[in-house]
């Protein structure tokens, strides 16, 4: 059977919501404390405000929401190497986490960025391996 020439090839990017007026803290957090870097928007967007970041292939855009609710549960799940050491370097830049060993084959740990959108960071447990 020949396999079909279109299909699913890579999540581009997760686009979470904030709050007008929120961009500075929102640079500060993932620029900073996660050490990812502003990517520039396209012109017509960026009038929009909000803001977009990359490390590596990992693509979040923060994009502006009038009447902004941060979800409870949904978040994006991203996956980092030297958990404990990551960890760390967020909560010196004042971010607080929860860790959670409930993901078998994983540690993780689960933080929100000053918009209150939940990250989850796991990295696989090499001692499950």
């Amino acid at each position: 059977m020949t396999a079909p020439a279109y299909g699913l090839a890579a999540v581009d990017h997760v686009q979470l919501a904030a709050p007008p007026g929120s961009e500075d803290a929102l640079r500060a957090f993932y620029a900073d404390a996660l050490g990812m870097t502003e990517i520039p928007k396209p012109p017509v967007l960026a009038a929009r405000g909000g803001c977009w970041f990359a490390a590596g292939p990992v693509q979040l855009h923060l994009g502006i929401e009038k009447d902004f609710h941060p979800a409870k549960k949904a978040h994006p799940g991203l996956r980092v190497t030297g958990i404990v050491e990551y960890a760390a370097r967020l909560e010196a830049h004042g971010v607080e986490t929860t860790w959670d060993g409930d993901l078998p084959g994983h540690r993780r740990f689960h933080a929100h960025d000053p918009a209150g959108n939940r990250l989850e960071f796991l990295e696989p447990d090499a001692d499950a391996a």
